[in-house]
C-alpha cells in the first residue's frame, strides 16, 4: 500500500522547491559541531511555520542513520489503537518513503499487540511531517517502520518499547528511534512552559514511568507522550545514557497569542 499525503499543502509545502528550501533551512546546522550519535529523539508535529524550527534542530544536529522507527500518536477516531504498517510506503513531495517491510514485521511480530492497519494511518499527520526531513536528511536508501498509537495502557507501552528494544538489538545496522510529539495543548504561554519542563525533565532522564506519571498527574496534554514513553522504554533497553534538550518553543511565538499556546521540544537520547 502507498499512503497518499494527508496534510501537505497545509502542514508543510505541497511543492518539493519550497519544502526542500525549508527543510534546508530548519536543519541548518550553525558552525563545524559533530552531529551527535543519537539512539533515539523527540520531535513536535505541528505545521512546519509553528514546529519545523524546532523539529530541524534536532535531525540537523544528529547523525541520521537509514533505518528509523517513527512511533506517534493517532490524533483520529479510527482504526486500531496500536497500529504498524508493514509494507508498501509514505508519498511526500519528495517522492515515496519506503517502508521497511523485515524490520516492520520483525517488530509486529515480537509485540503481538500491534495490528497492521492502513485505517489508522490513513489521516494521521504524527508521522507525515517527520519524512520530508528524513528523506532530505538520511542516506538515500532511507526505510522506516510506522507506527502510531491510541492506547495509554502503561503496560502495553512498555511492552512496545520492550519488542521494538529487542529487534533492534538484534540488527547489525544503527536504527534511529523517532518520537513524535507536540507538548502542552492551549493553555497559555506561562503555564505551557511550567508544565512542559515537568515532562522535559523526565524525558531528559530518561524515566518512562515517570514520564507517563507526571503528565497524567498534572494534566498535561502532550498528545504523544505514549509514544514517547514507548521509545524511552526501548531507548534504555538498548542502553542509552542520558537526553538533551536541543530546543524549545511554543506557537505563540510565532502566531503572537500567548494566551493559548502549543508547546514544542526537540530532545536527543544518547
Amino acid at each position: 500500500m502507498i499512503r497518499r499525503p494527508a496534510v501537505a499543502g497545509r502542514f508543510y509545502p505541497s511543492g518539493a522547491q519550497e519544502l526542500s528550501e525549508q527543510v534546508e533551512r530548519f536543519s541548518r546546522e550553525p558552525g563545524t559541531t559533530q552531529k551527535r550519535i543519537a539512539r533515539a529523539c523527540v520531535v513536535p508535529h505541528a505545521g512546519y511555520m509553528y514546529s519545523g524550527h524546532v523539529a530541524g534542530a534536532v535531525y540537523g544536529s544528529i547523525e541520521i542513520p537509514s533505518r528509523c522507527v517513527l512511533i506517534g500518536p493517532r490524533h483520529f477516531p479510527r482504526g486500531e489503537s496500536m497500529a504498524i504498517l508493514t509494507e508498501g510506503g509514505f508519498e511526500t513531495p519528495f517522492g515515496t518513503a519506503a517502508i521497511d517491510a523485515p524490520l516492520a514485521q520483525a517488530i509486529a511480530h515480537a509485540c503481538p499487540k500491534l495490528r497492521d492497519d492502513a485505517v489508522a494511518h490513513e489521516r494521521e499527520h504524527s508521522l507525515e511531517v517527520q519524512l520530508p526531513f528524513l528523506q532530505r536528511l538520511a542516506p538515500p536508501d532511507f526505510r522506516f517502520v510506522p507506527v502510531v498509537l491510541a492506547t495509554d495502557r502503561y503496560g502495553a507501552l512498555e511492552e512496545l518499547g520492550q519488542a521494538i528494544a529487542a529487534v533492534v538489538a538484534e540488527r547489525d545496522e544503527r536504527i534511529l528511534l523517532i518520537a513524535s510529539s507536540d507538548m502542552n495543548h492551549y493553555e497559555d504561554d506561562a503555564t505551557t512552559r511550567v508544565k512542559d519542563e515537568l515532562a522535559i525533565a523526565r524525558v531528559l532522564a530518561l524515566d518512562p514511568q515517570g514520564l507517563y506519571d507526571t503528565v497524567r498527574a498534572n494534566s498535561i496534554s502532550m498528545c504523544g507522550y505514549a509514544a514517547t514513553v514507548a521509545t524511552l522504554v526501548a531507548a534504555r533497553a538498548l542502553g542509552a545514557q542520558n537526553g538533551e534538550l536541543i530546543r524549545y518553543a511554543t506557537s505563540g511565538e510565532v502566531s503572537g497569542d500567548f494566551e493559548q499556546v502549543v508547546g514544542y521540544a526537540g530532545m536527543v537520547i544518547r
